[in-house]
């Protein structure tokens, strides 16, 4: 059976319910699974002999059982086996005389303590590693790792010798070392329970390879309640062994003052042994070529060697079996770079493609729409707005398509600039689309543009089109865009549907970019009948660093609006303790004296109900997440669904959160958190309070019907309904310039650029404002750290980098918004800003020479797999 990248791991390993495991963490092939990278490396294990055993320090030492036996618990169910050690041989390696120590386990099932009965019968030379404790005056070690080793391989020229020069350095680790560490738990699978009379089988040939074994270094995973970090190892690297990796990747083949470590045949019950697979018929010279034929290399031959980098296949080995932690980040930095390249050739092979196709001039003309509009407004345009319109009027004029991204703050001017634009393609006889994410902005912009346009000479049709409109209304819209009559229409993802036809389509206009994906985006880049491809302008609120927009906007060209109109004034920030009583109580009395003052009120929640499922076990959030992501990236979330804190795909409309931090332990295990606060849940408690007797409160989610959306927001403008308690529905596209209050329940959770977005639905009507964050972080964790930030913060730059450099690379890509699985899991945004800047100008020489990437087969699958797989910018999360 030949193994790729593709194959399904269903089809690999034997225990399904291993295979349901880790699907949960996104890990469904043999890519997911080297791709799915630990999250640390634990340094080598120090080797001691008992007698210098520390308790509670880790260590690993070579041994003699001298007894065993199995003793029944009476007073519990169970057994507990205990078996006695001597190391007098390896003592005698290390110069210090030999002692003895018991090795310890509890088990319910009988079957576990016979396997490890007949493994650990007297006179079995074994390797332990584990951390010593003491029990009624003897030294004990609690379910230690143990290796066996064959018979005839255990006394003194059994290979202690090499082991008796690291002795002498002192530091009792390998020789040629200095950094004695702890490690985690064996992942390496156990050597099969022979059956009665059959000859046993043992983990090691040697002492030597069983201390290198347990000694060298182990990444860590994150893990769910479903599967351990050692069992994800495990499988790992069951599937390298398979796809022909025999022994570690390192440079000379060995360790530092070790010989060569074996990855160790899986078991059939583990991985689906195929026949002709048997460990001791491959060489590791002919197995680190099979590998490298299933693992081809992405980066060219040429990149490759100029940046001193590993082979793809290399690096999956180093990082999963790391012979050391400089090996391990090694691979990881190669890694790294490959993702960089791949993206930045992805992105200058879009924008060229860009430049190759034909779109419809649409030039200034005199006495302009465009002009008349300008003129019409009761206010004076920005510089910056100025800035943008000239340089989008440009755009425009060429034949072939412009590709350009606005980003500005809330309230920046940039729906102003967007029609000036329109305008400008009506004027040159065409149509207009402007698409917005929900139908509540897309009739806000409806009616704006209208009130807009209604004195400008000729008349300008606007047409509004929402997949929520009644029948009659709807095929009048679509009538109207399929004629082709120049004039603007504002849809929401409708615009998107086989039934939409805009035949003389010269301009795009998609706010909130970050709500859709690519493919809808270049859905309506094909809708012209004519075979020209439509200008393009992209607007995002989303604070973005510019590191970040040059990498993930690599195929448009960038427009900031930095200037924020007159009149507003700073919103401030509170960060409320849930806990703290007294405070959420004069919180709550703060917002019944705004709203008696004529003002509104919004309250945010996660979650729609307490009884929507979160995603406990495994993302993406990002996300998307993580991971999404967990990358991801995760990223996930195909979001990106690392353990915990990610919602599920069939719960992304009851939960809020675009991408929840997770939170894990030192071994990867998530940490459980409180259930997150649900809209139901608030509104009905925040009602029977006293600070709100006589309140009419409304509730919103992304559940409602668009014409319950509607009115529940246009109750609340009006003041039938001053507190709304919704879900993060109204994160754009809301202007309610009485709102002055807005409460953020379990701000802990959210990532700082969504906040950032929220906090600016207050404030709107130039009063004063506030935002309450109700966390229940711990003190000093990161969670209140970054809350920190953006209650000190209100520069939308500020807070994007720190939100990128508290997520990480793996949540920069948003797969909770694209549902697509993002490629980048290694990549920082932020951090490796130069690293992609390298990338970026090698990309564009090897494209230069090679535009089709003809000569790079490889390389150009993984641009396209990243084309399909990946937004093109970055998501609000």
């Amino acid at each position: 059976m030949s193994i790729t990248m593709d194959t399904t791991l269903a089809s690999l390993v034997t225990n399904k319910r291993r295979v349901s495991a880790l699907k949960s963490l996104g890990i469904v092939t043999v890519g997911d699974a080297l791709t799915y990278y630990p999250f640390r490396v634990t340094e080598p294990v120090p080797l001691r002999a008992i007698r210098e055993a520390a308790p509670g320090q880790q260590m690993a030492f070579a041994a003699v059982i001298r007894d065993m036996r199995v003793v029944p618990m009476n007073a519990r169910r169970g057994y507990r086996l205990e078996a006695t050690v001597d190391d007098a041989d390896f003592a005698r390696s290390r110069r210090v005389p030999g002692s003895t120590a018991r090795l310890t386990f509890f088990s319910y099932r009988k079957s576990y303590v016979d396997w490890v009965s007949m493994r650990l019968r007297a006179g079995t030379s074994v390797v332990v590693s584990g951390m010593p404790s003491e029990y009624m005056g003897q030294l004990q070690f609690t379910h230690p790792e143990i290796l066996t080793v064959a018979p005839g391989s255990a006394g003194t020229g059994a290979g202690l010798e090499g082991y008796a020069r690291g002795a002498a350095s002192g530091n009792g680790a390998f020789a040629g070392s200095t950094d004695p560490y702890a490690s985690a738990q064996s992942a390496y699978p156990p050597a099969a329970a022979a059956p009665s009379g059959a000859a046993l089988k043992y983990d090691a040939d040697t002492v030597q390879e069983a201390l290198t074994r347990v000694c060298r270094p182990r990444p860590v995973y994150h893990a769910s309640s479903r599967i351990s970090s050692e069992h994800i190892h495990e499988t790992i690297l069951g599937l390298l062994w398979m796809m022909g990796a025999r022994t570690s990747s390192t440079p000379d083949g060995k360790l530092a003052g070790a010989g060569s470590a074996d990855i160790v045949a899986p078991t059939t019950d583990t991985i689906a042994v195929q026949n002709g697979e048997e460990k001791s018929g491959t060489t590791a010279e002919s197995g680190a070529e099979a590998l490298s034929q299933s693992i081809p290399d992405v980066l060219p031959e040429s990149v490759r060697k100029v940046k001193n980098l590993m082979h793809r296949a290399e690096a999956f080995l180093a990082i999963h079996d790391p012979a050391s932690t400089a090996r391990f980040k090694e691979a990881i930095e190669t890694l790294r770079y490959e993702e960089a390249f791949v993206s930045q050739t992805s992105l200058l092979k879009a924008r060229s493609h860009a430049h190759k196709s034909a779109a419809h001039s649409c030039p200034l003309v005199t006495d302009s729409l465009r002009d008349q509009f300008i003129a019409s407004l009761p206010f004076s345009l920005t510089a910056g707005q100025q800035q943008v319109i000239h340089d989008i009027a440009a755009d425009l004029a060429h034949d072939w398509p412009m590709q350009r991204l606005l980003q500005g703050e809330v309230g920046s001017g940039k729906t102003v600039v967007a029609l000036a634009a329109m305008l400008q393609a009506v004027d040159a006889g065409y149509q207009a689309v402007l698409v917005a994410p929900t139908q509540v902005l897309a009739e806000q912009h409806a009616e704006t543009i209208g009130r807009m346009v209604e004195q400008l000479k000729p008349a300008i049709p606007v047409t509004l089109l929402t997949g929520g409109m009644k029948l009659a209304a709807r095929r009048k819209a679509l009538a109207a865009a399929s004629s082709g009559e120049p004039g603007i229409i504002v849809a929401t993802h409708a615009a998107f549907s086989k039934t939409f036809q805009a035949p003389h389509l010269a301009l795009v206009v998609i706010d909130e970019q970050h709500r859709f994906g690519v493919e809808q985006r270049e859905s309506l880049n094909a809708k012209t009948d004519d075979g020209t491809t439509p200008h393009l302008l992209v607007m995002t609120a989303t604070p973005i660093p510019r590191t970040a927009a040059m990498t993930w906007f690599g195929d448009l060209d960038i427009s900031w609006l930095t200037e924020l109109p007159g009149g507003r004034k700073p919103i401030r920030t509170v960060v409320v303790n849930e806990a703290d009583a007294a405070t959420m109580g004069r919180m709550f009395a703060h917002i019944r004296a705004r709203v008696n003052a004529g003002e509104r009120a919004y309250i945010v929640c996660p979650r729609i109900d307490a009884d929507d499922e979160e995603n406990e076990g495994g993302s993406g959030v990002s996300s998307a997440a993580g991971s999404a992501r967990g990358r991801a990236a995760a990223s996930g979330s195909s979001a990106r669904t690392a353990a915990g804190g990610r919602a599920t795909r069939a719960a992304a409309d009851a939960i809020g959160i675009d991408d929840p931090y997770e939170t894990f332990d030192e071994n990867g295990e998530t940490v459980a958190r409180p259930p997150l606060h649900a809209v139901a849940e608030i509104a009905d408690r925040l009602q029977k309070l006293p600070q709100f007797q006589g309140i009419r409160f409304a509730t919103l989610t992304g559940r409602d019907k668009d014409n319950v959306k509607t009115q529940v927001m246009a109750d609340f403008a009006g003041g039938e309904t001053p507190i709304l308690v919704s879900t993060t529905v109204i994160e754009v596209g809301v202007d309610v310039k009485q709102a002055s209050c807005i409460v953020i329940f379990d701000a802990d959770r959210y990532g700082l650029s969504q906040l950032h977005q929220l906090r600016g639905r207050v404030g709107r009507g130039g009063t004063n404002s506030w935002a309450f964050l109700i966390s229940r972080a711990e003190p000093g964790s990161p969670a209140e750290q970054r809350l920190e930030v953006i209650h000190h913060s209100l520069d939308g730059a500020e807070i994007a980098q720190a939100d990128l450099e508290f997520r990480g690379a793996g949540d920069v890509l948003g797969d909770a918004q694209s549902g697509g699985k993002s490629s980048l899991k290694l990549l920082r945004v932020v951090k490796d800003a130069d690293m992609i800047a390298d990338a970026r100008t090698r990309a564009e020489q090897l494209l230069a020479a090679d535009p089709e990437l003809a000569g790079e087969v490889q390389l150009a699958g993984a641009v396209l797999d990243f084309t399909r797989g990946n937004e093109t910018f970055l998501t609000s999360s």
